[in-house]
């Protein structure tokens, strides 16, 4: 029999609602047994005042919904307890439910696996659950709400059919060629192969928007010792997120901080200071990391000292390039700022007084938008759907180029298997358990 399971559902700690959800065939007697009445009508909150099972001990008077398979989440009897959220009404009622027979704490991710396994959701949109509780922006938001939806499921089960239909089309000519067909069955489906093919190119040549997007845009900070990095981070973050010492050097290692900017989430990073000489062997593996985390970046922002111009920093110069935004700083303690830095546009900023800060912002999240707004379709948002979709791809390529029909057929249903890999319609035992093991409890 299959088991009921249990588990918080809301953030633990101290609020003022709590829930916590039942879903399985046991879930309707367990709350009978709460509440010592008969079961309330589906779909009808309804006040009840739930006691221990056991003592009959009063634990709280708790709003509760029933919803009966399949409709509900899991596609199963469910029962929530809409709590008041202080730690003993929680832990009591948790306590009442592990003592009713037939009933387990769920393990991690167990409420969407069943969801998923009851068809419910496909993988796609079971993944965008978990990206949707873990969303700290509204761009964040909105791509997971999308994925929930089935957009990208829709998509590539969409390219799946076509796949399926041209397949039948190969194979016609292959099982059947003595019977009355019309000539060239098989050659209806290079268009379709082709086009798709193009399609996927398409699809995946997005720059990671999607993925970048669930992560953060990277930017790092980067300039010369003294040129106010941490200040300018700090001034970012509005919080004193790294050490600002007029000693040159302090910042030996890379220091993160998570941002907002325009909807869009970003990781902007503090690097140590750039120069030819480091001080000790500490400062030299900072300015190593502080390289390869420009390298990395995402966009870049190169900050240089007002107050020692027109000397410039070769170091700085030499990391210049698209994807940078040029920053005066120090501009409080000059008489006027030059326009551009070597060339390059600058925005003059003073990281002390947060004179130029407005217009700075503005620039960074223009550089964001570009990189991480969508035209409209639906972004891949894992590297699994990548690895998937190139391997879609590739069989598509050698399926067009083979010389048999029977090698044309193999290909087909090879990039048909890696497209039903991403919904969960083939294949899915093996990354059912890494998939869902890292979603927490409640979900």
């Amino acid at each position: 029999m299959i088991p009921t399971i249990f588990a918080l559902a809301t953030a633990p700690g101290r609020a003022g609602v709590a829930v916590v959800r039942v879903s399985g065939p046991a879930s309707g007697g367990a709350l009978a047994a709460l509440t010592g009445k008969p079961l309330p009508e589906p779909r009808l909150a309804t006040l009840v005042r739930l006691r221990d099972p056991k003592t009959g001990e009063a634990l709280d008077d708790a709003l509760v919904l029933r919803f009966t398979a399949p409709r509900s989440f899991t596609g199963e009897d469910v029962v929530e307890l809409h709590l008041h959220g202080g730690r003993a009404v929680v832990a009591g009622v948790v306590e009442a439910l592990s003592t009713l027979p037939g009933l387990r704490v769920a393990e991690p991710g167990e409420f969407t696996r069943r969801a998923f396994e009851n068809g419910k959701l496909d993988l796609t949109e079971a993944e965008a659950v978990a990206d949707l509780v873990d969303a700290e922006t509204s761009a964040q938001r909105r791509q997971a709400l999308r994925q929930m939806e089935g957009v990208l499921g829709k998509l590539y089960d969409g390219w799946r059919e076509r796949l399926t239909r041209s397949l039948a089309h190969i194979e016609a000519d292959i099982d059947f060629p003595d019977e009355d067909l019309p000539s060239g069955v098989s050659d209806a489906a290079r268009p379709v192969l082709s086009g798709l093919a193009a399609e996927i190119d398409a699809h995946l040549d997005d720059r990671g928007r999607g993925e970048r997007l669930r992560e953060g845009l990277h930017i790092a900070i980067v300039g010369a010792p003294n040129a106010g990095k941490s200040s300018l981070l700090n001034a970012l973050a509005r919080r004193e997120a790294a050490i600002v010492s007029a000693r040159a050097g302090t910042t030996r290692d890379v220091i993160e901080v998570h941002l907002d900017l325009g909807g869009y989430p970003v990781v902007l990073a503090d690097t140590a200071g750039l120069r030819e000489a480091a001080a000790d062997e500490v400062e030299e593996e900072g300015i190593r990391r502080a390289l390869a985390r420009a390298a990395r970046a995402d966009v870049k922002v190169a900050v240089f000292d007002s107050t020692a111009l027109p000397t410039l920093d070769p170091a700085t110069i030499a990391l210049l390039d698209k994807d940078t935004v040029v920053v005066l700083n120090k501009t409080d303690a000059v008489d006027s700022a030059v326009p551009t830095v070597d060339g390059w546009e600058a925005v003059a900023v003073s990281a002390r007084t947060g004179a130029g800060l407005p217009e700075l912002e503005r620039r960074l999240t223009a550089f964001t938008a570009d990189r991480l707004a969508g035209s409209g379709a639906p972004a891949l948002t894992r590297a699994r759907h990548r690895s998937a979709l190139e391997e879609c791809r590739d069989a598509l390529r050698r399926a067009l180029t083979a010389p048999l029909p029977e090698l044309m057929a193999e290909d087909v249903r090879l990039a048909s298997r890696a497209l039903g890999r991403i919904t969960g319609r083939v294949d899915v035992e093996d990354l059912l358990d890494v998939i869902f093991r890292d979603f927490c409890i409640g979900k």
